[in-house]
């Protein structure tokens, strides 16, 4: 799995709007993508202006074609329109992944299980 983390900042005062004009292009590339498992762009409560953004994706090959798709194509533009002020997202090789929660609901760091 890989997952992208990061943030991406824009004019606090267009923030609302171009996430709400964001909604059709999130939806359909987790609808339509395949290898997409989570794509969230989302307001920072902590940072007016600020974009949070969550991708998952099952492999490299899902999110190299999703590079050259149009909803990709489509959400740079949006966010370049508002005149972006600063980004880091990062990518991660994920090799392995277990539930935070154990059984009994307590939550644990290690890998068990």
């Amino acid at each position: 799995m890989i997952v992208l983390v990061g943030w991406i900042d824009v004019d606090p005062a267009r923030r609302a709007e171009l996430l709400a004009a964001s909604e059709s292009l999130q939806r359909a590339t987790r609808d339509e993508e395949p290898g997409c498992l989570a794509y969230v762009f989302a307001a920072d409560p902590l940072h007016d202006g600020r974009i949070a953004v969550h991708e998952a994706w099952s492999d490299a090959d899902s999110l190299q074609d999703h590079f050259a798709h149009a909803n990709y194509l489509g959400m740079l533009e949006l966010l370049g329109s508002a005149g972006i002020t600063g980004m880091d997202v990062a990518k991660h090789d994920v090799a392995r992944s277990a539930p935070v929660y154990r059984p009994d609901r307590v939550p644990d760091a290690s890998w068990w299980g």
